[in-house]
């Protein structure tokens, strides 16, 4: 079964090296769902939550856009397996020809599916398996998915949405 979601946040993690590792953490079912992205994924998923514009447009922008002129869209992105702490996501995305939908599946990185998703506005959903594995509970990372975050992605010093714990945010 599938589950709606949401990115309620982009935070910081720790890596083996102690190394700050930025994640967007999504609210599904009650829980929170870290999931590991780069830092300029992180800074282009935040700038899109905050409104903020892009001097260029970036390569989720661009895609986007391509899609719109050829006549589709993202419908959804599912976050949908889980395989030794690797998360994979497909995009559906749905073009339209002479009054008919046509329907398409890609395979993703859910980095690249989630800032598809922040722009479109599309629907996020996650699979049981996926939440049942690598779900966490609202206070393991400091936050209440229910309250109104503001700082997607910005200084992690200056950042509700950051974790609390420098040592171990997603309580790990």
């Amino acid at each position: 079964m599938n589950h709606d979601a949401e990115v309620v946040a982009i935070g910081a993690g720790e890596s083996a090296e102690g190394d700050s590792v930025p994640a967007v953490v999504l609210a599904v079912r009650e829980e929170v769902l870290p999931i590991f992205v780069t830092p300029s994924q992180a800074h282009s998923i935040g700038m899109v939550l905050r409104g903020e514009p892009f001097d260029r447009p970036l390569t989720h922008d661009l895609l986007t856009e391509v899609l719109t002129e050829f006549g589709g869209a993202v419908d959804r992105v599912r976050i949908d397996d889980l395989s030794e702490g690797t998360f994979f996501a497909k995009v559906d995305v749905e073009r339209y020809d002479d009054g008919r939908a046509e329907r398409f599946v890609f395979d993703a990185r859910p980095s690249d599916a989630l800032a598809l998703a922040v722009r479109s506005e599309c629907e996020i959903v996650v699979s049981d398996e996926v939440v049942d594995e690598a779900g966490r509970p609202p206070e393991a990372i400091g936050f209440d998915v229910e309250d109104e975050l503001d700082g997607f992605g910005g200084d992690e010093d200056d950042d509700p949405a950051f974790g609390n714990d420098p040592d171990d945010p997603f309580g790990r």
